[in-house]
């Protein structure tokens, strides 16, 4: 694939509520947000007669809202999605349109409802769009009362509650924006840039895109501007056009910069482009993006390289919930987890399975992490969705296949137009195992007959009456060929999770780059039998073997662990909440695996050390640390990665200790004293362990380098009883309205120290305007009320969130627990922009 950059969408900076401003997500027009001030009903009601006065079956939300992880969790609900419910749910909110706005066009901009809404204004219906991560607007000019209070009704139908393998919340969840227009606009997302690199030159090419909604041929002029970060024009363009009555026109313009400062991993640099349309001299519209420029080359010998440079990308893949939150998003808890990852290692994300919210990929911009936007995990049948735990009983079968025929292609091509701005993008995905074999799709090669490899038959063998697998290439050939319309400049990709059965297909053909799921085997051989096809892990388990499938071959460019991080659903047997194979825990917290990726990806030195008591289990961790048990991998046969930091035993008891470092050299001293001989990294397991009885009191490693110069040290200390809790965030804040403030506590001992076997309940109080929008502390099988003010911590920890609230003064947050010295923060109140 030839050399390719690109560009990316402007970064919205208002957390308010109902704060204003002039760019909208949709990119046109004149933006409010109006997340405020929502009613809600949870049951069906009569679309037709919802303009009527709201009762007091309903209550006031504010947006976003995901009504499902409000409710208590039930062993009698589908583990699939997290043992939360679904339901019918309607919103309500009033709106005054000026009489001096009859003329302009009025719309609707939503950024997520999942799902089946429909979309009533005065009580009429003016729309409906069933997939619920795909954004999209209605024109409502033709239902507005303007000079009066006119009624927004939204109808969320997720009564089909385990219709995904995955918690995907209900409810709008996403921001909601109110837009006004000239006649004569910007189309939505109407604005694409994409740039091209030739040695010291820079080309951004742009495309305008202009809806005249008038009956009169207008002549426009569209003028841009390139403005670098310290605010200096770097470029500009102007064209002069004529727009044919109630016509569309795309305009096609070019800004040239001689040595732009390239967006990379390390300097995520960026750039501003204004767009103005003028008509007779006057601004009728306008859109700024963030852009950029840089590189992007696949190879199937060399791998990937970003801006020339030979680059592993270092993956994860996230789902899109945050715990206790559901699906609500919030713009600083997810660049807290963002730049965790980051520190972790981690240099891309992988958005599986479903667009996330556009802000998501605006901090991906800004702090530099590529991203894999995904479109879909079933396409025109549906998968397995498993009811009373993963893989166990019988499955469920709804899902979105349903509107994939109606739909697929039409929101395939939103996702595309609204995101393909995004710098951070680097490949389109089209589906996630798609084609899993015999879920659906079947072929002979099951049968273990054919030149596959296959001794005997596999996933049950082939099966005649289930879907052809056939018919994967040529969906797959027309979903790329929708990606390619409306972006020239990425690969278009696909998880594969039946590599062998796919490749008696079209499927791979379809693709410019192949992703491969947990198939490491096969990196060798299809290397030599598809030359040409550029390979890379798309989903992989967190094993060392994994990662050295592509850290030692050059033609597998990365990897993409599953997962990033802890995620609601997909559940096991009750008690579970999620999937827990995260680097980070519900709470955004790092697990133990988390350093030992750290030490596999980071380049600065680091060292971490957990233990276990030997001749027993570490615990129950998450579901691949029981998959590597089935397998014969006992945690004392091999030094595990899931290790917490404790040092609390019985005096003498035999303790494995384990160290994940990236150091040359590792050596452990108790109290002072050497207590495992200096040892080197250990290639076949990226993990050096030493047993040894366990003693009150202060065990630390030293990292030395290949010199043995120390680079580095770790300690970790015997806690006493529980004392105190602390907050280990900032103590004192200041925020503006709407702001969600992130308060991390530790439960220590009487000497300041951690307890991380500390398991206390916690009580938060509020005092002041602000709302506590949950508790979390990452705990999969705490399955209690995450509904109100009071949670236990878990391995000594929890974070709470908090939004302030429109009003007066500073707000007090206080968190006590029965026994334990009592915290409290104080949070000032800044003035709104």
């Amino acid at each position: 694939m030839q050399k390719i950059l690109k560009v990316i969408r402007l970064i919205i900076p208002i957390l308010l509520l109902g704060s204003k401003s002039l760019f909208a997500q949709a990119g046109f027009g004149s933006a409010e947000k109006i997340n405020t001030d929502w009613l809600f009903h949870l049951g069906d009601l009569d679309g037709a007669k919802i303009n009527a006065q709201a009762d007091q079956n309903w209550r006031s939300v504010q947006l976003p809202h995901d009504w499902s992880v409000k409710y208590p969790l039930s062993p009698n609900l589908a583990s699939a999605t997290g043992y939360l419910p679904g339901g019918i749910g309607w919103y309500q909110k009033k709106l005054l349109i000026p009489t001096a706005d009859q003329g302009k066009k009025i719309y609707l901009y939503f950024e997520g409802v999942y799902n089946y809404s429909e979309v009533f204004v005065n009580g009429k219906s003016v729309g409906k769009r069933p997939n619920g991560y795909i954004s999209f607007s209605y024109d409502i000019s033709p239902f507005v009362n303007f000079g009066h209070e006119n009624t927004i009704s939204v109808k969320v139908d997720h009564s089909h509650n385990a219709d995904s393998r995955w918690y995907t919340g209900s409810g709008i969840y996403r921001d909601v924006w109110f837009i006004k227009a000239s006649p004569i606009h910007l189309e939505q997302w109407g604005v694409y840039a994409y740039p091209e690199i030739d040695g010291n030159q820079g080309t951004l090419n742009v495309e305008v895109a202009l809806a005249n909604e008038t009956s009169r041929s207008t002549v426009v002029a569209v003028t841009q501007q390139l403005i670098d970060e310290s605010g200096n024009v770097v470029a500009k363009n102007a064209k002069k056009i004529i727009i044919t009555a109630n016509g569309h026109l795309t305009i096609p313009m070019k800004m040239r910069v001689k040595n732009p400062k390239l967006w990379s991993l390390e300097q995520p640099n960026r750039y501003t482009l204004k767009t103005l349309v003028l008509q007779d001299g006057q601004e009728i519209d306008r859109s700024e993006i963030k852009t950029g420029f840089r590189s992007l080359r696949f190879d199937p010998d060399q791998g990937f390289a970003l801006n020339d440079k030979w680059t592993k990308v270092k993956g994860v893949c996230i789902h899109h919930d945050a715990g206790v939150l559901g699906t609500e998003f919030y713009p600083e808890i997810w660049r807290r987890r963002l730049m965790t990852l980051k520190l972790l290692g981690v240099n891309a994300i992988r958005t599986s399975h479903n667009p996330q919210a556009s802000s998501l990929y605006d901090l991906c911009d800004e702090l530099g992490l590529m991203v894999m936007n995904e479109a879909y995990d079933e396409w025109e049948y549906p998968k397995r969705k498993w009811l009373a735990g993963w893989n166990v009983g019988t499955p469920g079968f709804e899902g979105s296949y349903k509107f994939f025929k109606e739909w697929g292609e039409r929101d395939l091509a939103d996702m595309v137009k609204r995101d393909r701005n995004h710098i951070s993008i680097f490949a389109w995905s089209i589906g996630n195992e798609v084609d899993y074999p015999n879920d659906p799709y079947s072929h002979p090669i099951l049968d273990g007959k054919q030149s596959s490899g296959f001794t005997q038959p596999i996933f049950g063998g082939f099966k005649k009456d289930a879907p052809d697998a056939m018919r994967l290439g040529d969906i797959a050939k027309r979903l790329a060929t929708v990606v390619r319309k409306y972006d020239r400049s990425r690969p278009v990709t696909g998880g594969l999770a039946g590599v062998a059965m796919s490749n008696e297909t079209e499927y791979p053909d379809a693709l410019d780059i192949t992703g491969y799921n947990y198939t490491e085997s096969r990196y060798q051989e299809d290397h030599t039998h598809y030359p040409k096809r550029v390979i890379f892990g798309s989903e992989n388990r967190h094993d060392l073997p994994a990662w050295k499938a592509v850290r030692d071959n050059n033609h597998i460019f990365g990897q993409f662990l599953w997962t990033g991080i802890d995620y609601l659903g997909e559940s096991g047997r009750w008690p579970s909440r999620g999937f827990y194979s995260g680097l980070l825990d519900f709470a955004g917290f790092i697990k133990p695996r988390g350093y030992f990726r750290q030490a596999l990806w980071s380049e600065k030195p680091m060292a971490y050390l957990g233990t276990y008591a030997l001749k027993g289990e570490v615990g129950k961790t998450d579901v691949w640390s029981d998959l590597e048990a089935e397998r014969g991998q006992r945690k004392n046969e091999a030094p595990s990665m899931d290790a917490w930091p404790i040092w609390n035993y019985r005096e003498g008891q035999l303790i494995r200790v384990v160290c994940y470092t990236n150091t040359a050299f590792a050596r452990l001293e108790l109290n002072g004293k050497v207590v495992g001989d200096i040892k080197s990294y250990n290639e076949e397991q990226g993990i050096v362990y030493w047993d040894i009885p366990y003693a009150e009191g202060r065990l630390e490693v030293i990292g030395f380098d290949k010199e043995q110069k120390e680079l580095v040290r770790q300690v970790l200390e015997t806690s006493d009883r529980s004392y105190a809790l602390k907050i280990i965030s900032e103590s004192s804040v200041s925020a503006r309205t709407g702001d969600v403030i992130q308060v991390e506590l530790q439960v220590v001992d009487k000497n300041n120290r951690p307890v991380v076997l500390a398991d206390d309940e916690v009580t938060c109080r509020i005092v002041g305007a602000a709302r506590l929008l949950g508790l979390e502390a990452g705990n999969n099988s705490d399955m209690t009320d995450y509904t109100d003010n009071r949670h236990r911590v878990y391995h000594g920890k929890m974070i709470a969130y908090i939004q302030l609230n429109p009003g007066q003064g500073n707000v007090s947050v206080q968190f006590s627990a029965p026994w334990l010295a009592n915290t409290s923060l104080i949070i000032q109140r800044k003035e709104n922009r």
